[in-house]
């Protein structure tokens, strides 16, 4: 009687946990139904952008804003790093990890050196600035605030191992500890500055290094040895789609070979010979920003009116429908698990789960002191 007893009690305490366990939602596609967000704290809420994203080697994920800082996120929660952590300014435009796994910050004020050790030391200087000299040939700048202050585009390491740099001053390239400043036929009037030219950097498969910005005439292939302009317009291939601009960022190399350009006119792809465009008519944005190519081989393009997928065939839109509150999109970046993340003006960030996005972020009002 008590073995029959026992067992009874068994059963329905495992009849309360099965209940129990299908009551609950389950988490689609591994991700938390309950998460952290990043906290936007400085400016007004419908301004700056999360301009620019990385993941570490570590699997940390990086988020680099307009207005309010960087922050990183360890799975756990966000963690923000600011002025009054080291950082030479709060509007962060470029990350990069090297080889030897140093993370590389590029803010309007220039470039700075993540130091992990000390972030963990309350109060401590978490980043070290990383001052690029002007060359003498170029202009000085007679703001003396922003002298030696190069506001950096964008940032790669180059299968040599050389580092790269595109800032409002130029190109430059680095072994790590000298800058040398890298000179392109680049068009003659300035849209920032008086040298503010290539603003996005590219390495192909063959290790060619390619140049574009919006006061380019077209973009560059530096191959090594020489440095080769690319006119988007007159390589384009007859079609119902426009003409490119006269300029063009280099954003993707797809496992085809080609190469991807965006700008204000859309998308453009060149197969080495001939470029052909996509436009909103097709199924883009407009004013396309950024392009990344996930581990299935679609692209995704994000801008202005929101981000689409494209599959080789057709393009699929989403936007405020589909969860993404602000589509005005920035920065876009795949993890290690297969997950979109996508950063948006309004400092918004959001992780695509197959079906929707979901907001990993939100603002509050600063507290007065």
């Amino acid at each position: 009687m008590k073995q029959y007893s026992a067992a009874r009690h068994l059963l329905t305490i495992l009849a309360i946990l099965l209940l129990g366990t299908a009551c609950q939602e389950p988490a689609k596609n591994g991700l938390p139904d309950k998460h952290p967000k990043l906290i936007k704290t400085i400016g007004n809420p419908g301004y700056g952008n999360v301009q620019c994203s990385l993941e570490d080697k570590a699997g940390n994920l990086w988020f680099g804003t307009t207005g309010n800082g960087l922050y990183r996120y360890d799975g756990k929660s966000f963690r923000q790093f600011l002025m009054a952590d080291g950082l030479n300014s709060n509007s962060v435009y470029a990350l990069m990890e090297d080889n030897e796994g140093r993370i590389w910050v590029g803010t309007e004020a220039g470039l700075c050196l993540y130091k992990p050790a000390a972030s963990t030391t309350p109060g401590g200087n978490a980043f070290d600035p990383v001052r690029i000299p002007l060359p003498k040939d170029l202009p000085p700048n007679t703001n003396p605030n922003k002298q030696n202050a190069h506001l950096i585009h964008s940032m790669l390491q180059a299968k040599s191992g050389k580092l790269w740099f595109a800032t409002i001053d130029g190109v430059f390239v680095s072994d790590g500890q000298s800058f040398t400043h890298f000179p392109i036929r680049e068009a003659p009037n300035g849209y920032l500055g008086t040298n503010d030219k290539a603003e996005r950097l590219l390495e192909d498969k063959a290790g060619n290094i390619w140049f574009g910005g919006r006061t380019n005439e077209g973009a560059y292939r530096y191959d090594g040895k020489t440095v080769t302009q690319l006119r988007l317009d007159t390589l384009f291939q007859d079609g119902p789609t426009p003409k490119p601009h006269n300029w063009g960022w280099p954003q993707v190399q797809d496992r085809a070979g080609n190469i991807w350009f965006s700008s204000w006119g859309g998308a453009y792809r060149y197969d080495g010979k001939s470029v052909t465009g996509f436009t909103r008519e097709a199924g883009l944005p407009n004013e396309v920003t950024c392009i990344l190519e996930d581990k299935k081989g679609n692209l995704w393009f994000g801008g202005a009116q929101g981000l689409a997928r494209y599959d080789g065939k057709t393009f699929t839109r989403f936007g405020t429908k589909d969860g993404l509150a602000n589509p005005w999109i920035w920065s876009l970046l795949e993890d290690t698990r297969g997950h979109i993340w996508v950063g948006t003006r309004a400092t918004g960030l959001y992780l695509f789960d197959g079906t929707r996005f979901i907001a990993y972020s939100e603002y509050q009002q600063p507290v007065a002191k």
